[in-house]
């Protein structure tokens, strides 16, 4: 299991992110050589000659170590996501959360509130009746003034649909911060 990243330094989770993204593209040089390589016609002569055999063991061999080594990567930065705290300042509070927590918030659940306070509407097509305020005839023939009953406050609604879409951005801007200074969790 590598530790460390040069210079006998803690391995931070930005540059853990890198090496996986590298390995994968070792994984895959690696996979299009052993299809290549793997096998051929008896009147072929093979590339690496006598030593084909064990190349090609060799390459099966570095994939496996490479899985392993993205696996541990990979679950070195869930532990590290799992108890690192991360302040993000939104609506002009400051809030502290797990980054496993604000990766959550990021992927969909930011949208997902949002998508609660945009059907607050009279007249939009989230709110299918498309109330609207006026005159109207009623069935005697008068005419009659009608206004909207709203149970929301459509200042405040407005005031979360600003934070909820903007939450993404915020907390994009954190976590590149933390992926940067933040040290890997052994496991």
């Amino acid at each position: 299991m590598q530790k460390k990243l040069g210079e006998g330094r803690p391995m931070k989770i930005i540059e853990a992110m890198k090496k996986i993204k590298d390995l994968r593209r070792k994984f895959d040089d690696l996979k299009a050589d052993i299809a290549l390589h793997c096998a051929h016609m008896d009147y072929e002569k093979p590339v690496y000659g006598d030593t084909q055999r064990v190349k090609v063991t060799g390459w099966l061999q570095a994939c496996d170590d490479i899985a392993d080594e993205i696996l541990t990567l990979r679950v070195r930065i869930q532990n590290t996501n799992l108890v690192t705290n991360v302040t993000v300042e939104l609506a002009g509070k400051k809030i502290s959360k797990t980054i496993a927590e604000w990766i959550h918030r990021r992927r969909d659940l930011a949208k997902l509130q949002e998508s609660v306070y945009l059907v607050m509407s009279d007249a939009t097509l989230a709110n299918s009746r498309r109330l609207r305020e006026g005159r109207v005839k009623e069935s005697s023939g008068q005419d009659r003034d009608v206004t909207i009953i709203r149970y929301f406050d459509p200042s405040l609604r407005d005031q979360k649909i600003d934070m909820f879409r903007s939450e993404p951005l915020q907390i994009d801007a954190a976590l590149e911060i933390a992926n940067a200074v933040t040290d890997l969790v052994e496991i």
